[in-house]
């Protein structure tokens, strides 16, 4: 039986103009290391009247990858032993408020066909 995996967004809602905007990403049922099931952990939002936009990735070994047009301002961190990935972005506009989500990426195919949202 295939391991159930879950991802959980919390974090503020509304942002006020040049606040810091954090979300965290919590995963159960597979470890941040865990190659096969958890090669990575993408940040995506949608804003409104916007399309998805994708904010950056964190894989299993830490390396990060971020969207061009936030470079500077947005940093992807984990914590293995929680369980957790946090998205920061500094500088942030109320129009970035929105609707964030975490997926995660498979071994299999980059990217699973489930998303969560917050």
């Amino acid at each position: 039986v295939a391991a159930q995996i879950s991802l959980e967004v919390s974090g503020s809602g509304t942002v006020k103009p040049t606040e810091t905007l954090e979300k965290t990403c919590k995963v159960s049922g597979a470890s941040l290391t865990d190659s096969t099931n958890m090669l990575g952990v993408s940040w995506v939002r949608q804003s409104d009247g916007k399309g998805l936009e994708w904010l950056g990735l964190i894989y299993y070994n830490a390396d990060t990858y971020y969207a061009q047009f936030l470079q500077g301002r947005i940093t992807i961190t984990r914590d293995t032993n929680k369980g957790e990935v946090y998205v920061k972005l500094t500088g942030a506009k109320p129009e970035e408020s929105g609707t964030y989500y975490c997926a995660r990426h498979t071994q299999c195919n980059r990217w699973t066909e489930d998303m969560y949202r917050n």
